[in-house]
């Protein structure tokens, strides 16, 4: 679980980096993350030593949000004018993201309808 966890973590501090260095307006995590994937691609059995180690900090997710939670509160006076900006853009990502998932949930159904005999050989 430790040498997972210091896969994980070196990867979201490699993101870090790139994102401080190359001044990208995306968030480090993010950029470690597409950079894990990078190298589960390139050796997949990666993916099989991480993955334990994965599921059980998903199992724990909502504790990871308490310390942003905090924050947000701490924070709140400074974000108090700017309180109709911050509710139109949660609503429409918000809205954003249920429509992409939903096109997404119903592309992949037609897929499966379509070729039923793919889903039951991939699994």
């Amino acid at each position: 679980m430790l040498g997972a966890l210091a896969v994980l973590l070196t990867f979201q501090c490699l993101g870090e980096g790139v994102s401080y260095v190359f001044h990208i307006p995306v968030p480090g995590p993010v950029i470690g993350m597409l950079l894990l994937f990078g190298f589960v691609m390139l050796r997949p059995q990666t993916a099989d030593a991480i993955e334990p180690t994965a599921l059980e900090l998903l199992r724990h997710l909502s504790l990871l949000f308490v310390p942003a939670g905090v924050g947000i509160m701490m924070s709140a006076s400074r974000i108090r004018g700017d309180a109709v900006a911050v509710i139109v853009s949660i609503a429409l990502s918000t809205t954003l993201a249920i429509a992409v998932a939903a096109l997404v949930t119903r592309a992949l159904m037609r897929r499966q309808h379509r070729d039923p005999g793919a889903t039951e050989a991939a699994q």
